[in-house]
């Protein structure tokens, strides 16, 4: 059987979870994924068990939260001043902000508590923290031209 190299482009089929088994993504709404290797275009521990993977293997990958999105950082929730924040629609637990970082790039922020002057908002990755499971079926391998 063969196997992929990078800059082949496979088809997968993949649900990511939590430890605690809650389904965070899937390829069941979407379909299946085409993913060029060698390209960052996945966790590289996935891409890793992709190289060694032929057309219908399924394999198991664990992602430390450290390699996937990174530890929960508290120094990532703030207080912002509503006065900076649109009236319409009032903020709510839950929603989300687009925020500039320090470096220019966009920050999403959920919301966390709305208070009178202030609002409580974390700009954690929602999987901060979480080591995540990739079950991750490979489909199809397209040979690089």
């Amino acid at each position: 059987m063969t196997t992929p190299s990078n800059g082949d482009t496979v088809t997968i089929d993949y649900t990511v979870k939590k430890t605690d088994g809650t389904v965070v993504g899937n390829t069941e709404q979407t379909g299946p994924q085409d993913i060029k290797l060698g390209e960052n275009q996945i966790f590289p521990q996935v891409e890793e068990a992709l190289n060694s993977m032929s057309v219908g293997d399924v394999q198991t990958v664990t992602i430390p939260s450290d390699n996937a999105f990174g530890p929960r950082r508290d120094d990532a929730i703030v207080d912002l001043p509503r006065t900076n924040l649109p009236a319409e629609p009032a903020p709510q637990p839950g929603m989300q902000l687009q925020a500039q970082g320090p470096n220019g790039q966009p920050v999403i922020l959920t919301i966390l508590e709305v208070g009178d002057e202030t609002v409580k908002a974390d700009g954690n990755h929602p999987l901060a923290g979480e080591d995540i499971t990739f079950d991750v079926t490979l489909r199809e391998i397209k040979a690089a031209a």
